[in-house]
């Protein structure tokens, strides 16, 4: 499986260093008393946003990840080293929970940005800091602290202008290839596309828009029914909703299953601006859009295997997108 979405993993931050509990011993001074270093502090476990990258399927092979721990603090006041904290890179759009609560840990949305999701312990005090005028010698020191265990379950939502909504076999597959470079996967049958695609369409005058193909939806799929929640939540990071409904079907049900299962996932998901593409028109050659009920969208009848509109369908989309960024 090329594309991952998510991944629960354990992990373990690193214990701080002990404090050293040292006296300063050298042949011309007897009594240099305490000169103990601090312990380092234990590694980090952190997330960090990667744009080249497009899925979790590193992490999910990551059960348990343990970071360093810092080394112990020296004589001669010498510190310990700090364990080298673990980085892992991750797309933009992913969300880190913690697993127990599903509280939010945070979410990773720019390129370099990161997320410190388990904290290194810290070292302990070596004994020079307890010297005192009434405990000149003091003979112990701090141990290290605990880094923070946790189980963290990370989710990615991509991200994308343009997300297409639709049932399974509404023709969402062949329109992202033939708008893009993109080459999902087609066929005949319900739920042929197992994960989502990702392609970039070209305009005349240099410009372009990401355009994702998710699985489709089907009626219940808030409720997990067909693949249900697992890519709903790949709908909430695009600006834009392409709703694709094929025109061999009754487009008016089909279109208001479409926006009840979006409202029931999350119902601002309603606000996001969207147009409506009837697919597949090759097919049905006496279709008239005008015999439609008003569905208070833009409409635009096309077909990828033909060509139809698929150009003004493109032009429509930067349109509002262009409205979408003011």
């Amino acid at each position: 499986m090329r594309f991952a979405d998510y991944a629960k993993i354990y992990l373990r931050a690193g214990k701080g260093g002990a404090g050293s509990s040292h006296f300063r011993r050298e042949k011309y001074v007897p009594k240099g008393g305490p000169d103990g270093g601090d312990g380092g502090r234990g590694a980090h476990i952190i997330l960090r946003g990667n744009p080249q990258m497009n899925t979790l399927l590193d992490l999910r092979y990551k059960k348990y990840i343990h970071a360093p721990n810092g080394e112990r603090g020296g004589s001669a006041q010498k510190s310990g080293k700090d364990g080298i904290d673990v980085v892992l890179s991750v797309p933009l759009g992913t969300v880190a929970y913690e697993s127990e609560t599903r509280r939010l840990l945070g979410e990773i949305t720019e390129e370099g940005q990161e997320l410190l999701i388990a904290k290194g312990g810290k070292g302990g005090l070596g004994n020079t800091h307890f010297k005192s005028s009434t405990n000149q010698t003091p003979r112990y020191s701090q141990p290290g602290e605990e880094g923070e265990e946790v189980t963290v379950e990370i989710e990615l939502k991509l991200i994308a202008d343009i997300g297409l909504v639709g049932y399974p076999n509404a023709g969402k597959s062949t329109l992202l290839s033939t708008m893009s470079s993109a080459r999902p996967k087609i066929a005949d049958y319900p739920f042929t596309t197992l994960e989502p695609n990702l392609g970039v369409v070209q305009l005349p005058d240099f410009r372009s828009f990401v355009m994702a193909d998710i699985p489709g939806i089907i009626e219940e799929a808030h409720a997990g029914k067909g693949l249900g929640l697992r890519f709903l939540r790949h709908i909430e990071r695009n600006r834009v909703l392409l709703f694709v409904v094929s025109a061999d079907t009754d487009i008016e049900k089909e279109y208001k299953i479409l926006l009840n299962e979006l409202s029931e996932y999350r119902v601002d998901l309603l606000e996001k601006p969207r147009i409506l593409a009837i697919s597949k028109m090759d097919l049905v050659p006496d279709f008239k859009l005008e015999d439609q009920p008003d569905l208070d969208v833009p409409i635009i009848e096309i077909s990828s295997a033909t060509g139809h509109n698929v150009e003004l369908l493109k032009e429509e989309i930067w349109k509002l997108l262009l409205r979408d960024d003011t």
